[in-house]
């Protein structure tokens, strides 16, 4: 990290080491995703969010690691709403998110990102049904736990 202030380009270079070897279901390299989800959104605290969404849900970095390189904790807290736990419904999830601010910008590109139709078009049908129904119930949530949503 720059040893002075964490920021974004400290963000993405801790997700690239933690998401290394990592690829999606289409067989990309990981680190792809979390970069699109950070290009959606705007903000250094939200951005750094974004890129770094997956790391505590899908790598062995923890929150004390994150604290240690200089990771914002507004910018840990969101991390932290944005991972789901294993075997936690969805419902519970998605309403961890929608009451953090960051998180709830974060999840709406995470969702944005995942069922984007040219990616899922890269997967087996079953597969791209099955996420399809799962990133239309995260919305649906999503717009229950907060339905007003700010304009930019």
């Amino acid at each position: 990290m720059t040893g002075t202030r964490f920021t974004v380009d400290d963000a993405i270079a801790l997700a690239a080491e933690a998401h290394q070897g990592q690829v999606d279901k289409a067989g990309r390299p990981y680190i792809e995703h979390p970069l699109r989800v950070m290009g959606r959104v705007s903000g250094e605290y939200a951005r750094m969010a974004a890129v770094l969404h997956d790391v505590l849900e899908d790598t062995d970095l923890t929150v004390a690691e994150l604290r240690a390189a200089g990771c914002p904790e507004r910018v840990i807290a969101a991390v932290q709403a944005l991972t789901k736990h294993s075997g936690e419904p969805l419902a519970a999830s998605m309403a961890r998110a929608a009451g953090n601010p960051i998180a709830m910008v974060v999840k709406r590109a995470d969702i944005a990102d995942n069922s984007d139709p040219a990616r899922l078009g890269m997967l087996d049908e079953p597969t791209a049904a099955r996420l399809r129904r799962k990133y239309g119930d995260s919305l649906r949530l999503l717009d229950e736990y907060q339905p007003e949503r700010p304009t930019s």
